[in-house]
């Protein structure tokens, strides 16, 4: 399995790479953000709500399959969850829904909790149990900031996170931390990578890894 992140909450999942291989585009960002939302191809796109930072599907090439409802998907032998949760700690009056997107790829299990404002119910924890990789927003203002982040990551316990939803040099979303703050909160030396190439035998089995990637 192959992680890329694209910038903000953009992330690309692949099952492998060439003509046979299956890509999940997650989160495609617009124009109007700093960021050039790369040329894309892609066969299942993820919205976890409805904001121009992360809905922009006409970007990607191709006819995706589109998921941006909470239930049960199989497409092309990807299995994916929405999971309902709120952008806001006020039951979504403040910035609506959010969903929260569960992937199985090659026996790997990676949770995108998109734009989350909460930290989790039993409801929802029980159809995240026995995460592998967890990508989760740190950046505050608009969701989880690093310390309720933080809380987050310990209520689900997976094996990689992955931070995303950050302050990074390009973004013009004001307000958000940068990703210091976060990787001091949780106390985890990182590694930085460009891309995550990871098998279900290759996962960490004691200690949780903290992962930043590069976009």
């Amino acid at each position: 399995m192959i992680l890329t992140w694209l910038g903000h909450s953009c992330f690309k999942i692949q099952d492998k790479i060439g003509p046979d291989g299956i890509t999940v585009i997650t989160d495609p960002y617009g124009k109007d953000f700093g960021l050039k939302m790369p040329n894309c191809e892609a066969n299942i796109v993820t919205v976890s709500h409805q904001h121009e930072d992360h809905n922009n599907v006409a970007a990607l090439r191709g006819n995706p399959f589109v998921i941006d409802c909470a239930g049960e998907y199989d497409v092309k032998n990807i299995l994916v969850e929405g999971i309902d949760s709120f952008h806001d700690t006020d039951g979504g009056k403040e910035r609506g829904k959010n969903i929260i997107f569960r992937f199985e790829v090659e026996d790997i299990s990676i949770v995108h909790l998109g734009d989350l404002g909460e930290t989790l119910n039993d409801a929802q924890l029980e159809k995240l149990s026995g995460i592998d990789i967890l990508l989760v927003p740190v950046g505050g203002k608009y969701t989880l900031n690093a310390s309720k982040a933080i809380e987050v990551i310990n209520q689900i316990e997976p094996r990689i996170v992955v931070p995303m939803h950050y302050h990074t040099p390009d973004l013009k979303i004001e307000g958000l931390d940068p990703v210091d703050k976060f990787i001091k909160g949780l106390g985890l030396t990182p590694s930085y990578e460009d891309k995550l190439k990871i098998s279900k035998r290759d996962l960490p089995q004691e200690d949780m890894e903290l992962v930043i990637l590069k976009y």
